[in-house]
């Protein structure tokens, strides 16, 4: 009797000691583990190297400003505009295209503007400048630093005269190139008879 009583308490013990083991190592037997596993998201497309962007747009405008002066001083001086000619290498993406556009036009514009500002006989029409008026004279007949008439405006500054109007409203730079047309016109320093004589031209 004291056998059999013996034998189940060791099996209650047993028992006992199955359930408690969770317990024991810190473990919650109500729950159960759950694993999260992260998926890795594909990767999406490549973005297009010759898509347009706003960083694209603004260098295309940049470039079209320079490309702008550069034309203007060109036309000024009755000079053709010189070639750009892109590298023979092809460009990788759009950026890097009106980028270097972008370069070559402002390099073009600022060589346009260094030859724009030496004109010939530089020093002969300050000299006329001198003894005539102010760059922004208005009084008629006579219209700016060089006094030209309006005959002459429209003889050899039409496309001034259109765009800006009379004489006093150019720059002294474009009022020289346009006495300097007259002078390769063969009218040499003659519409100016007293200044440049004053100045030792004639």
């Amino acid at each position: 009797m004291s056998g059999s009583r013996l034998a189940r308490a060791l099996l209650f013990a047993l028992a006992l000691s199955t359930l408690l083991a969770p317990v024991a190592f810190g473990e919650d037997p109500g729950t159960t583990e759950t694993t999260t596993t992260t998926t890795e998201t594909e990767p999406g497309p490549a973005p297009d190297p010759w898509a347009e962007t706003a960083q694209t747009r603004a260098l295309r405008t940049t470039a079209i400003h320079y490309h702008a002066i550069a034309a203007r001083w060109w036309a000024l001086m009755r000079r053709p505009m010189p070639l750009i000619v892109p590298p023979a290498a092809r460009f990788q993406s759009l950026p890097e295209k009106r980028r270097w556009w972008k370069r070559a036009w402002v390099r073009k514009a600022y060589w346009a503007r260094w030859h724009g500002h030496r004109p010939p006989h530089l020093a002969a029409w300050l000299c006329i400048h001198r003894y005539e008026g102010a760059w922004q004279d208005r009084y008629a007949p006579y219209y700016g630093g060089l006094q030209m008439d309006l005959s002459f405006q429209r003889q050899y500054g039409p496309g001034l005269l259109r765009r800006k109007g009379t004489a006093d409203h150019w720059t002294r730079f474009e009022q020289i190139w346009v006495a300097v047309r007259a002078y390769r016109a063969g009218r040499g320093f003659y519409p100016w008879p007293n200044t440049a004589r004053y100045c030792g031209l004639l």
